[in-house]
Parts: structure tokens; sequence; C-alpha cells
């Protein structure tokens, strides 16, 4: 099954139920209007919108063209969102841009930060930035969005309560941060408003690719039209995003509608070094601190800027057959 929220002028948007090669979509209204109050009761509500997508499929419901310029994030807003630390690789590389060692315990203890959730990007929506020298950057993700999770949950006991995955622009303003970290505080001006894709699936819309608690396909990430990433998702993840559920809930419970990130996608080289860019035969980078840290490995210096106005960011998903799972994350650097 497939769902996204499109824009109708309130801040929650309006539920659909999408066909499968996401070309048309059914309004979900009859049942339940928004995506947030499925979640809240989504042991009755979910098997309703699943024969709706059958619906959709045979064409038994009435059905319009679905657009994915008119999505808000499948979550417009949600009561908590918190980010993870699936893929060391990438700690590893950020931290050594920043002169930072990884300690011990980040290779069994996952990393997690809480983010601001009351008012996510639209998956076409403007990345605004107001000053370039905060070091604009994407990080592209993956996302589970959960239903009520008990305090204390197992890794095993948390898969359970993973309800839908979509793709994830977690942006970072890189000049924001080490100022920040210094304070002993974590996170907050560095980290604005994230965008999710257009679509988020249930784990059986995934098949076999849904596997490990991991997606076992490729993310694609474009920069200014170049192919910049190709990170497999499921290759070195140190974590399972259900490990990263069963993390957050160690000591509190999560509400219907918690996001959960996986943290960058990142992949190391076939040599086990830090991997080459896709224009070198490599699978690239899902962010651009990745690069500039093999830049200042093999040169000494940082070659790669961070984004400015006007630069332009893809993210997406393929299949095995090549068609889209969660549609785009399509953005562009605006300043205001």
């Amino acid at each position: 099954m497939k769902l996204a929220t499109l824009k109708n002028g309130s801040r929650d948007g309006r539920l659909v139920v999408v066909s499968k090669d996401l070309t048309r979509c059914t309004d979900a209204a009859r049942i339940v209007p928004t995506l947030q109050a499925a979640l809240d009761d989504w042991e009755s509500v979910a098997p309703r919108l699943a024969r709706m997508a059958e619906g959709v499929e045979l064409g038994s419901v009435p059905t319009f063209r679905f657009h994915e310029h008119d999505c808000e994030s499948p979550l417009p807003r949600a009561y908590q969102w918190a980010d993870g630390s699936a893929y060391i690789n990438h700690v590893e590389l950020v931290r050594k841009a920043r002169g930072a060692e990884v300690p011990e315990s980040f290779y069994d203890d996952p990393l997690m930060y809480q983010g601001g959730s009351d008012a996510f990007l639209g998956p076409r929506d403007d990345i605004p930035l107001g000053d370039i020298a905060w070091g604009c950057d994407m990080e592209g993700e993956i996302a589970v969005i959960t239903d009520d999770v008990p305090m204390g949950v197992t890794e095993a006991e948390a898969a359970d309560h993973i309800k839908l995955i979509m793709l994830c622009n977690d942006v970072s303003l890189r000049g924001l941060i080490p100022p920040e970290l210094a304070k002993g505080f974590g996170f907050f001006q560095s980290k604005p408003p994230s965008a999710f894709s257009p679509v988020a699936v249930t784990p059986e819309e995934l098949g076999d690719a849904w596997k490990d608690n991991l997606v076992h396909h490729p993310l694609r990430v474009d920069y200014n039209g170049e192919a910049f990433g190709r990170a497999e998702a499921a290759e070195d993840a140190t974590f399972s995003l259900a490990r990263l559920v069963a993390h957050a809930a160690k000591t509190r419970p999560l509400s219907a509608g918690t996001v959960i990130g996986s943290g960058t996608v990142s992949n190391k080289g076939a040599d086990g070094g830090p991997g080459k860019p896709v224009s070198e035969g490599g699978l690239g980078y899902s962010c651009i601190a990745e690069i500039r840290m093999i830049e200042k490995i093999a040169t000494g210096e940082f070659k790669t800027p961070f984004m400015k106005p006007g630069d332009t960011v893809r993210m997406e998903m393929l299949d095995a057959s090549g068609k889209s799972i969660f549609g785009a994350i399509e953005q562009k650097v605006a300043a205001v």
C-alpha cells in the first residue's frame, strides 16, 4: 500500500491512496481524513485502506491523476522526529571533517538526536537558506513511521511497530554544527526542517526488498542534475531501522506518528576505504560533507562547496524494474 498527503490549505493535508505506479490516487476521506488520524487507529484503519488500494489497482474505485508536486511530506507535521546513526561510515567521515574521534560506544549504541517535527518541508518545496556561510548540506536517508510503541521494546518487537517507510532529505547546516556541539547540548539551529518523499509505503509493499528491517535498494541522489550518490541502503548498516526504533523507545513510549530516520545512507569503498565519487566508478555519497572529507584526505583541502541558492537536489529509489517506489524529493535552495 502506498499513501500520500496532498496540499489542501490545511496544516495536515488530505490523505490519498496511491497506485503502485504512482500515476493515480483516490481520496481516503471516507475512511480517514489524514495520515496522522490513520496512524492513531492503524489496526482498524489499515485493512480498510489496503482494500481501497486494491480497488485503485483494479479500477473499482474512482481515481484521479496523482501529481507528486501536489504533495506535502506524508506527515506534514509529526508528534516526534528523531534521527539515528545506522551508517557509522558516515559518522566516521563527518567527525573526521571537524577533527573529532568516533567513540567506541557508537558501534554498539546508536547515536540519535531529536529534530524539529512541527513543520516538515514538502518533497518539492524549496530549502530556505538565510546565509551561505551556514554550510547548507543535504542528507539522503531512509525513514520509518511507527504506530504507538511501548517503552522498553526489543529490536524484534520494534519491527512490528514500523508501519510505513519513506525517503528523507535531512537538511543540515554544517557551519553551525561545531559551535552548537561545543556548548555540550546538541543540535538545534543547525537542523532546519527536513523533507520526505511524496509517498510512504508499507513494508509489505517492498516485498523482498524489505529484509532485516532494511531497504535493499540503492538510494539515488542527484546534485545539480549530475549523479552524486548511488549508495546501497542495506549495505554497511551498523544498525537496522528496528534497532533505531527500539533505541528511541528505551526510556519513553513513542506516540503513533513518530518518525525515525536512518541517518545518512553511506557505503565504504570496495577496498574498505571511504569510497569514490560516482564519476570515478564508485557509489558516491548521500551528502556533501562526505565528499569534502574524501577531498581533504586526498588533497589536504576541501574542494566541493556546500549548497547555495539555485542549487538542486533529487533523491529517489527505484525498484528492480526501474520504477520509482516513493516518488522523488526534488528541492532547490532558495535565499530567504
